[in-house]
């Protein structure tokens, strides 16, 4: 999809008259029971309950349905699920297709609750976990094992911002088990910049809480499925009790309209804090997709069709509780808080040995504090100000 179709397309996903009954936006639909004039129609509902059909609340409405088919459109899907936040999209889409006895590939720089989801839940249940280094590319085909039945991807990384050589992995895994059902964490890219099921990827999965809502208000998960999985996709998903509210459709499906332009600005501004930060004596190296010093830049350009707002960078030494409060403890702008996504510039701290904690399976090792930030749609000079301000009192000790 073109810079310009994609702008066209989030104006425009979801918003069939059906959906919006002659307004601009959909409609906001709250209902548990949906009433059927007659047996026919109740008959009909029943059969077409998985194909848009107004059944029952848990199934959807058509704020539901409008933001099903407006993330369709935008992934190239066959259907689109939703969950009440991003950890749920990614655990129920791999339990939906694992039992006991069955094996999994996990990325070892995955998003820490998917990473405890395995070594907990997944465990619990007999099924085994393998992680893989991000940076493995063909050579993940020796990982694969009879049992194997999900592939799990995450670019770029969590954290550390590694860029897998995702056709390679991809590649090597189809053709040792083609039946592997592939899945990604798209969430850094808004499910737009890596266009994840043109890829041989059967499932892209998003934290819509993060770049899809953009104003850090709502929480949010979704799964694009091709249609080899959705059938099952959805199906188990519903068994296992997973919806949201109307209110939260229609926030994301609204947030998706000011996607394109709010992307663009987060990338925008990152790249030139990103290209500040690596001039700065204090930083080691910059962990930003888009600049040369990340790992993986090269198939970032290979696959990507732009950059977001969250990177990472790495300081020279490890700072004492002394210097990591000094640092963090006094930004104006960047405010500390979990997750990103939104209009506003965040921050946060980890050491080298509680990155390699949450990442033993990974053969890059860190020396230095790593800080995380979300850059956000601030005024770009102002925000190297405010980071400027910190290493001024960083060295002040």
């Amino acid at each position: 999809m073109s810079e310009k179709s994609l702008a066209t397309a989030l104006v425009h996903a979801g918003r069939k008259k059906r959906y919006t009954q002659g307004a601009v936006n959909p409609v906001v639909q709250r209902a548990s029971s949906l009433v059927f004039d007659c047996l026919a129609d109740k008959k009909h509902a029943t059969m077409n309950r998985a194909k848009g059909e107004l059944f029952y609340g848990r199934r959807g409405t058509l704020t539901h349905f409008a933001l099903q088919d407006a993330m369709c459109e935008l992934e190239g899907g066959a259907g689109c699920y939703l969950y009440p936040c991003g950890a749920a999209a990614v655990t129920n889409s791999i339990l939906s297709f694992v039992q006991t006895g069955d094996h999994i590939l996990m990325t070892g720089a995955a998003y820490e609750p998917t990473q405890d989801f395995c070594n907990i839940i997944l465990q619990k249940m007999g099924i085994a976990t393998t992680y893989y280094d991000p940076m493995i590319g063909e050579d993940i085909a020796r990982l694969v094992q009879p049992n194997s039945k999900v592939l799990f991807l995450e670019s770029p990384s969590s954290l550390t911002m590694e860029v897998p050589d995702i056709p390679a992995i991809v590649k090597a895994v189809r053709k040792v088990n083609p039946e592997i059902v592939i899945m990604i964490d798209n969430t850094w890219g808004g499910g737009v910049l890596f266009k994840a099921l043109e890829h041989d990827i059967d499932i892209s999965i998003q934290a819509g809480t993060k770049y899809l809502v953009g104003h850090s208000d709502v929480m949010i998960g979704t799964a694009v499925s091709n249609a080899r999985c959705w059938d099952k996709l959805r199906e188990h998903s519903y068994l296992m009790g997973q919806m949201v509210d109307a209110d939260s459709a229609y926030t994301t499906a609204r947030g998706l309209r000011t996607l394109g332009i709010r992307l663009k600005q987060h990338e925008e501004n990152s790249i030139k804090v990103a290209q500040w930060l690596a001039q700065q004596p204090e930083v080691k190296a910059v962990y930003h997709p888009a600049l040369p010093s990340c790992p993986g830049h090269v198939f970032f350009q290979q696959d990507f069709l732009g950059a977001s707002g969250l990177f990472s960078f790495e300081l020279k030494q490890k700072l004492t509780q002394q210097q990591l409060e000094a640092f963090m403890d006094h930004f104006e702008l960047f405010t500390m808080a979990y997750s990103w996504g939104g209009f506003e510039s965040l921050i946060l701290c980890n050491q080298p040995e509680e990155i390699a904690k949450i990442r033993p399976n990974i053969s890059r090792k860190l020396e230095g504090t790593l800080i995380r930030i979300h850059v956000g749609l601030e005024d770009v000079d102002d925000l190297i100000e405010d980071l400027n301000a910190g290493f001024r009192r960083l060295n002040a000790i």
